[in-house]
């Protein structure tokens, strides 16, 4: 294994080969850079692998169910063979394995001893990365060790085209739990890339995809240096595959090192520069920095990046490692570069749900990013901008005017939701019903404003997907005469367990949210007297007289509320359905379905999917009382079944706020490790990326108990007792603030120009930190 290693608790590891935990490994494993994302697949591949590579924003639909994020060609394949017979986890006997993801420096390690059919061992040792110095770049350096004999080894490396989408799973009598080897190919398949060009010489091999439907071609250039004494046996050119083969006389005891430079460009990247043109100079001048210096740029961007947004749990190593998972992940999810991309449902480490784009961006996955990253959520929110065109059409198509989001948008922003189960055994009602994803666009943008002050990007994209979308509320709004108010029937909230219900409050109150909110941009922009917002105002016609009506109709939306509980009613109606109690938990203290029951048949029953009302309890936390939200919790939670990854993260940082803290680390815990333990079992489908970002939350908004409220940064927190410390960093108004919260007292450090003061609040206090300067807030001294 590599000597230059992270510290232990910058690791993740796997000690053994299981092939029923394979294709776990392969999303965990994920390396990327948010352009790219490559599954960790074993480079000589096995029987039974899900391998992937998926570029963001590359999409196609041709003959899948619904719109698929393509999964391209891949550029692992390295296979070794002694004497003619390959060594492989299913041909060869494995003596010895263990692979280590270095989270400090995004570099995968594998180490394997194989004995073949013969007795002969051989040591086959990888380190694979891809770049955040270039984002095409990527690459593995191969080293195969001839330990108890001598014989000839051969290196073949290819960039393969044989790919294909999952697309449906047909309903199998009796279930669908089969042997590992097969289960991929009971799916039905979808096409999506034909080979339009490929070469290969001794120099480099080239492989060019074009996908079916949408037109963007992928180009995928590879060069292999190999020892000195070793020599060039072979090219192949078949229909969709290139390779090269180096053959080597290999002595007992020694190594040799193989180094595989991937050039990766799309038709998506180009300013009229030829595809393949632009993939082999990128890939030459890799060559000429040479393996080791594109390895060390790549860590040095690692480097700066975790310097902001580090997370450390002192007292519990564990939880420290579990959050640098999640950030890993986070990181190398998302484009800063790309604003026509965004993330989808299983960042770029599988294709569940297509690799569409949900809600999660805005209300899990922006906050981490605002708070550290700010550059990549002004990327992530100008593809609402760029997909607005789509937002207008799914609007028009449901006969509304103004701009609806999509509830699953692809490249796009029209609608891509499928209409049933993989298995057609269910109809799926989100596509028409979960409308509230459009109010959450507009969280997500005025969130950015609010940390960054970035009132640019507020005239210039967020007004134009603010205006449309409330458009679309004013639209869709119906209006209740008998009782003077507003409603919204058939919808379906965060809870997907109740489907075509009306009023749903976390749609109403986001609604009425959001039309208060463009109502209030709307003025402050006009105030400012800038030509930008006048053309935007008159390209739209937006008069005065429309934005007050948003306002007067806001104030008369129905938000169901129980004042003599402090209980705000989830939907209309809700109170009135079967309480069935949670009597059964799983092992990892999760509730069990009651008996008979599954996600499609609770729709007459109070237990929930995941947090609704909590939800907008924690996203509005100005706008409801400490007794409203005590109570709240106390009701919802215990009849939350959690069959969401979304929802422990969550429930771990309201319960923090409101005062019970019985379940807050169990939760917390739940949402750590929901991939690095596969707690729900499909992790193989890919990344909870959603989940990685409510945990970060967890952490610093639960346990951290900062919140954005009032415009200022406000601090509650709370530490389980084990913990001895937590360490942080946020960056505020384009400063930066160092935080570090113990049992006893919370410590601050303002990283700004000379002489910037600001004004926070912690537990209720005003403190005022000065730029330079650490500053200490006890609490048992107030």
């Amino acid at each position: 294994m590599h000597p230059m290693l992270s510290s232990r608790d910058w690791l993740i590891e796997e000690t053994h080969f299981d092939l029923n935990e394979a294709n776990f490994k392969e999303t965990i494993f994920t390396v990327g850079n948010g352009y790219q994302g490559t599954r960790g697949s074993l480079e000589e591949g096995h029987k039974g692998e899900l391998s992937g590579t998926y570029l963001a924003g590359v999409y196609d639909h041709h003959d899948s169910t619904v719109t698929d994020q393509v999964n391209v060609s891949t550029w692992l394949p390295l296979r070794v063979r002694v004497e003619g017979e390959v060594l492989d986890v299913q041909t060869c006997k494995v003596v010895e394995h263990r692979r280590v993801l270095d989270l400090q420096t995004g570099f995968l390690h594998r180490d394997t001893v194989f004995e073949d059919s013969k007795g002969r061992c051989t040591r086959v040792s990888s380190l694979r990365f891809t770049s955040f110095a270039d984002q095409h770049i990527c690459g593995i350096q191969l080293t195969v060790t001839a330990e108890n004999h001598s014989s000839q080894i051969t290196v073949e490396s290819a960039l393969d085209a044989r790919r294909y989408n999952l697309d449906r799973l047909p309903a199998y009598k009796g279930g669908t739990g089969f042997h590992p080897e097969v289960k991929w190919e009971k799916w039905a398949k979808s096409r999506h890339l034909k080979v339009t060009r490929s070469h290969a010489s001794s120099d480099a091999t080239y492989i060019e995809a074009l996908t079916l439907d949408t037109g963007i071609s992928i180009g995928m250039a590879s060069s292999l240096e190999r020892p000195s004494d070793s020599g060039f046996e072979r090219v192949e050119r078949e229909y969709e595959r290139v390779s090269q083969t180096i053959s080597i006389e290999a002595a007992r005891g020694q190594s040799y090192s193989f180094d595989k430079l991937v050039s990766v460009y799309t038709s998506r990247d180009l300013n009229g520069a030829e595809l393949a043109a632009k993939c082999e100079a990128s890939l030459e001048t890799a060559q000429a920095k040479g393996f080791s210096a594109c390895l060390n740029e790549s860590a040095a961007v690692w480097r700066a990046k975790w310097n902001a947004c580090d997370c450390i749990v002192t007292g519990d190593e564990e939880a420290t490692r579990a959050m640098r998972f999640n950030i890993y992940h986070l990181l190398i999810a998302a484009n800063e570069n790309d604003p026509r991309a965004n993330i989808g449902a299983k960042s770029l480490s599988g294709e569940g749900y297509k690799g569409h784009v949900f809600w999660d961006t805005e209300i899990f996955l922006l906050p981490f990013y605002i708070f550290t990253q700010p550059q990549t959520a002004k990327a992530l929110l100008k593809y609402r901008y760029y997909t607005l065109n789509g937002a207008i059409e799914n609007a028009g198509a449901s006969g509304f005017k103004g701009a609806q989001y999509a509830w699953e948008s692809a490249d796009t922003g029209v609608e891509t939701t499928p209409k049933w189960t993989a298995d057609g055994a269910n109809r799926i009602w989100t596509g028409e019903e979960e409308i509230h994803v459009t109010a959450c666009v507009a969280f997500g943008i005025l969130s950015y404003v609010a940390a960054t002050g970035d009132q640019d990007f507020l005239r210039d994209f967020g007004a134009e997907v603010l205006y449309q979308t409330s458009r679309f509320w004013i639209s869709r709004l119906e209006r209740n005469d008998s009782e003077n108010r507003y409603e919204l029937t058939r919808v379906i909230g965060p809870d997907e367990f109740h489907e075509h219900v009306d009023n749903n409050t976390f749609t109403n109150r986001m609604a009425k949210w959001h039309l208060e909110q463009s109502a209030r941009v709307f003025g402050e922009l006009c105030a400012t007297g800038s030509p930008e917002h006048d053309a935007l105002r008159k390209r739209l016609g937006l008069a005065e007289e429309e934005v007050q009506n948003w306002a007067e109709v806001a104030q008369k939306i129905y938000v169901p509320f129980d004042p003599s509980r402090n209980l705000i009613e989830q939907f209309e109606g809700y109170f009135q359905l079967e309480d069935i109690p949670i009597t059964e938990w799983d092992k990892n203290h999760m509730p069990l379905y009651p008996s008979g029951h599954d996600h499609f048949s609770l729709n007459g029953s109070m237990l929930l999917k995941q947090p609704d009302v909590i939800m907008l309890n924690y996203l509005l936390p100005d706008e409801f009382s400490d007794e409203v939200k005590a109570a709240n919790y106390a009701f919802y939670e215990q009849r939350t079944m959690h069959k969401s990854s979304l929802s422990p993260a969550i429930h771990s940082i309201m319960g923090i706020e409101v005062g019970d803290m019985s379940s807050a680390h169990r939760y917390f815990e739940r949402s750590a490790f929901v991939d690095l333990a596969n707690n729900q079992g499909n992790t193989q489908d890919g990344m909870h990326i959603a989940s990685a970002g409510g945990t970060w939350q967890s952490l610093v908004c639960g346990f951290g108990g900062f919140r954005v409220k009032h415009g200022r940064m406000t601090f509650k927190p709370w530490l389980p007792e084990q913990w001895t410390n937590i360490r942080f960093s946020l960056k505020w108004q384009g400063n930066d603030v160092a935080v570090t919260i113990t049992p006893d007292e919370c410590c601050f450090q303002l990283t700004a120009p000379a002489g910037t003061k600001e004004v926070i609040e912690v537990l209720g206090r005003q403190v005022t930190l000065l730029a330079g300067q650490e500053v200490t807030f006890a609490p048992e001294l107030v």
